[in-house]
């Protein structure tokens, strides 16, 4: 087993275990298909890996971030064609999610 001490995790972060090898997969994964690593999606993973959990108050926040990801997933599925190979399709519902992303939430 790997010692995850700040020493050897990702940047020095006090993170745990699972956490280094979600991050370091995701940096694996991202220069396997030749796309930059060290996005802002990466910054928020590891700000929501190091930030405690929040308060009951930002419940509601949370169930209204929750039905935002959901209807951003709907909007992204509803592009797919249902005659396209499932290689293909799969890459484009990511690319429909990277694009609802960066709308930004609905106000």
């Amino acid at each position: 087993m790997i010692n995850a001490d700040p020493k050897s995790t990702f940047r020095g972060l006090p993170l745990t275990p699972e956490q280094d090898a979600e991050v370091r997969h995701y940096i694996k994964k991202k220069k396997q298909h030749g796309a930059p690593w060290d996005t802002p999606e990466l910054a928020a993973m590891l700000r929501d890996m190091l930030e405690p959990p929040g308060d009951e108050d930002e419940d509601e926040t949370l169930d209204t971030t929750v039905d935002e990801a959901l209807a951003a997933t709907e909007r992204a599925t509803a592009s797919i064609d249902e005659s396209m190979d499932p290689i293909e399709a799969s890459e484009e519902r990511h690319a429909a999610m990277e694009t609802e992303g960066m709308k930004g939430p609905k106000r």
